[in-house]
């Protein structure tokens, strides 16, 4: 099918469109509002390129491929050429389901998503409900994680280009999986970033650690927004996505009257109901304030669900025993028992890393599932010095009770791809810029981790892995062979006999409260939740763990990691450490 393309440049004199290999670059119509509009249609797999002002030819902000890279042509795509498998696929919303966070460039050999949905019957198989990548719009070079994405609309090609991304999706929808993408509107990346020559899309009101900010709450404001609530609504509809995951929202700086995120809250809450389907939009914030999950029509910001990095920190502090960085305000059995119960640590106490009271207390009667948890994630593996996963330092029973925290609590959990069989394989940070760009990047990354005390906690000095070498890269491939060795085989199994539970217990899936109810000491730790309690041994040397009497009986051990001795009367559990039981009351 034929199409117009146009583009917004507001203060432009002229645009011409460009067709490269044809020799036509000819005046667009200018049109209301700063638009411009081409005078021929395009067929589908059609170059083209835009020149400002009798400048260079620039590609598509609104670009749907970028075959030759985010310096090249755009290439026109028609998304409706598709043929969808998946009319009977009802959706599934966020709330409460198992997330399987991945790169896709990484989570295979080939690092295609062609590739990626060959694999997805393992994650059928584990019980994942919903598969989160991480970022695909167009980014410089090959290997990346995504974040510096630079054509918003675009897939990247190395990934497969646009029509890779609804194969996956279809094939994700024939296996009852839900897909999450993973978008970035608070920044765009150092390199390929032509948006500013075409109108004004950044401000310097505002600046992010990136630089002069996303230009949402100026006189001139109304299209930028329009470019990403327009972004977020195309994705959702035309790809067939089930939920979008917003990184870093508190970077959208935004003084308007209607904060974005309201904005696009209410938009997909429209389309939901045209397409008949749940549609999710989780954030990630560092707010600690549910406002974020509030919805629109009582003040909030109307998000689906946001991630809640104190879970993680209050595990990873407590299990690991590292205290650097912001870990410093974590780590006791009670900082743990606070972030299971009450969603945030820091909810309006004093945070050392940030030097300042920080949060609010999230009310008792928030639905817990509308908070993402994991014990693993992208940031908290890949922004190590050295990528290296908790399994370098956890034992297996140490893993286990920190899976069994984040997959039976009362939050939405999240896993992150291998940490299911406890891969052994780093998660570096990778990229591959311009020589000029990517020594910054190698000299910033060193510089990073110069003072965060990473000597001491890998016992020795630390040489930061180039992010530019491709050994870099290569290294972060998961190895899909582990998972049939015998060490790797028993979490695996644990990991599924976990989510196997949260599925068919109906006390595990409930967020509303009374969600969850804890009791623990030094060394061991009860999650209450309904009929089933999990019970954790947090040291080395286990725990004897007293339980409630009931006149009904012994409760059963359902599940557990280590060995367990339950009293004849029923008043206590002895469990093996560290590890775990789950136990039914009789």
């Amino acid at each position: 099918m034929t199409a117009v393309v146009s583009v917004w440049a507001p203060a432009a004199h002229q645009i011409e469109l460009v067709l490269p290999g044809r020799g036509v670059r000819e005046p667009m119509v200018a049109a209301e509002r700063g638009w411009w509009r081409s005078a021929r249609e395009l067929a589908p797999g059609t170059d083209y390129a835009f020149a400002v002002d009798g400048g260079e030819p620039r590609p598509d902000p609104r670009s749907p491929w970028q075959p030759a890279g985010v310096h090249g042509p755009s290439r026109t795509f028609d998304t409706a050429a598709h043929a969808w498998s998946d009319g009977a696929w009802a959706g599934r919303s966020s709330l409460g389901a198992v997330i399987y966070e991945l790169h896709v460039g990484t989570f295979t050999p080939e690092g295609t998503l062609d590739a990626a949905a060959e694999r997805l019957d393992h994650l059928v198989g584990l019980g994942v409900d919903m598969v989160e990548l991480m970022p695909v719009a167009a980014f410089p070079g090959r290997a990346g994680w995504g974040y510096d994405g630079v054509a918003l609309y675009a897939v990247h090609e190395p990934y497969g280009g646009p029509a890779a991304l609804q194969r996956f999706v279809d094939a994700a929808h024939a296996r009852g999986l839900a897909v999450c993408l993973d978008v970035v509107y608070n920044h765009l990346g150092p390199s390929g970033n032509y948006l500013a020559e075409f109108g004004p899309y950044f401000t310097e009101r505002h600046h992010t650690p990136w630089g002069a900010a996303v230009n949402l709450d100026g006189d001139d404001a109304g299209e930028v927004r329009a470019f990403l609530v327009d972004n977020a609504l195309r994705w959702l509809r035309d790809f067939h996505l089930d939920a979008l995951r917003l990184d870093a929202v508190h970077a959208l700086l935004d003084d308007s009257p209607r904060h974005l995120l309201a904005e696009l809250s209410d938009a997909v809450a429209e389309l939901s109901g045209s397409v008949g389907r749940p549609l999710s939009l989780i954030a990630e914030s560092d707010l600690n304030d549910v406002r974020m999950v509030t919805p629109t029509d009582a003040g909030g910001l109307g998000m689906t669900a946001q991630w809640d990095d104190d879970v993680h920190h209050a595990l990873h502090a407590l299990l690991t025993g590292e205290r650097h960085g912001y870990y410093a305000d974590f780590g006791s059995v009670e900082t743990l028992v606070k972030a299971l119960r009450d969603v945030f640590v820091h909810d309006g106490t004093y945070s050392s890393f940030r030097g300042q009271d920080w949060g609010a207390p999230a009310p008792a009667e928030t639905d817990r599932r509308r908070f993402v948890v994991f014990a693993q994630d992208h940031d908290q593996v890949g922004n190590r010095a050295l990528g290296d996963r908790p399994s370098r330092v956890l034992s297996p029973g140490r893993l286990a009770v920190s899976a069994a925290l984040v997959l039976l609590g009362p939050y939405t959990p999240m896993l992150f791809m291998g940490e299911e069989w406890g891969a052994t394989t780093p998660f570096l940070y990778f990229t591959d810029h311009d020589p000029e760009l990517g020594a910054l990047v190698r000299q910033g990354r060193t510089q990073e981790f110069g003072g965060h005390g990473w000597a001491e906690l890998y016992g020795g000095p630390v040489e930061v892995p180039d992010p530019q070498s491709p050994e870099t890269f290569a290294r972060s491939r998961l190895d899909w062979e582990e998972p049939a060795r015998p060490e790797h085989a028993r979490l695996l199994e644990f990991y599924r006999s976990l989510v196997r539970l949260r599925h068919t217990e109906p006390d595990l899936a409930a967020g509303e409260r009374p969600a969850v109810d804890l009791a623990a000491d030094q060394t061991w730790l009860v999650m209450h939740r309904g009929a089933l309690d999990v019970v954790v041994a947090l040291t080395d040397a286990g725990a004897t763990v007293p339980l409630p009497t009931a006149d009904a009986g012994a409760p059963e051990v359902v599940l557990a990691w280590g060995e367990t001795d339950l009293a004849h009367d029923g008043t206590s559990l002895t469990v093996q450490g560290p590890g775990v039981a789950v136990l039914r009351s009789a």
